[in-house]
C-alpha cells in the first residue's frame, strides 16, 4: 500500500497530537517501514511499542523458516527510535511546528546493541521500547522483541541523539 499524502507539523498542536503525528510518519511515511511492514501498536511518552508479521521474504534461514537478524535489528531499533521521538516531545514546552521540526530532526541512533535469545520463530512479532535515560543530548533506550506466543527472541540497547 503507497501512501503519498504529505503530513505537517500543524500550529496548536498538543503533545498528544504531536504523538499521533509521529505513529502516522513511523506507521504510513518511512519507505522502509512499509517495506519491511512495520506496524505501530503505540506511542507514549513511557513506552512505545511496534510489530510486524512473519512473511517469506523476511526470512532469514530458509531452513528452518527464521526471521532475518536484520528484520529484528530494524524493528528493535525503529521502536527504540520511536520511543526517543516521544520522549523528546514529552519534554518540550514549545510546541511550535519549527520548535517541534528542529528537534525531531535532531533524531539518530548513534550505537545499537542487540542480544539475539532465540531463533526468530513465529508469525508475528511485537517490539516494544521505553527510556531509561534521557539526556541534553542523548537517550538511551531498552528495547525487547517477543514472538505472538510471548516467547523473548531479542532484546536492544540503543543510544540516540536527541539534541
Amino acid at each position: 500500500m503507497k501512501h503519498t499524502q504529505t503530513i505537517m507539523i500543524k500550529d496548536n498542536m498538543t503533545k498528544e497530537d504531536v504523538l499521533k503525528f509521529i505513529k502516522e510518519m513511523y506507521q504510513h511515511h518511512l519507505s522502509f517501514h512499509r517495506l519491511i511492514g512495520i506496524q505501530v501498536n503505540s506511542i507514549n511518552p513511557e513506552r512505545a511499542e511496534m510489530q510486524i508479521k512473519m512473511r517469506s521474504d523476511l526470512v532469514g534461514n530458509p531452513i528452518f523458516q527464521i526471521l532475518h537478524g536484520g528484520v529484528t535489528a530494524s524493528l528493535l531499533d525503529s521502536t527504540g527510535g520511536m520511543a526517543a521521538a516521544a520522549n523528546i516531545i514529552n519534554r518540550l514546552d514549545d510546541l511550535s511546528p519549527e520548535n517541534i521540526q528542529r528537534n525531531l530532526s535532531k533524531l539518530g541512533t548513534i550505537d545499537l546493541r542487540i542480544d539475539y535469545l532465540r531463533p526468530g520463530r513465529g508469525d508475528l512479532f511485537i517490539a516494544s521500547a521505553r527510556i531509561i535515560r534521557q539526556g541534553n543530548k542523548v537517550a538511551v533506550a531498552r528495547m525487547e522483541m517477543h514472538n505472538g506466543k510471548g516467547d523473548e527472541i531479542a532484546l536492544g540497547t540503543a543510544t540516540y541523539l536527541v539534541g
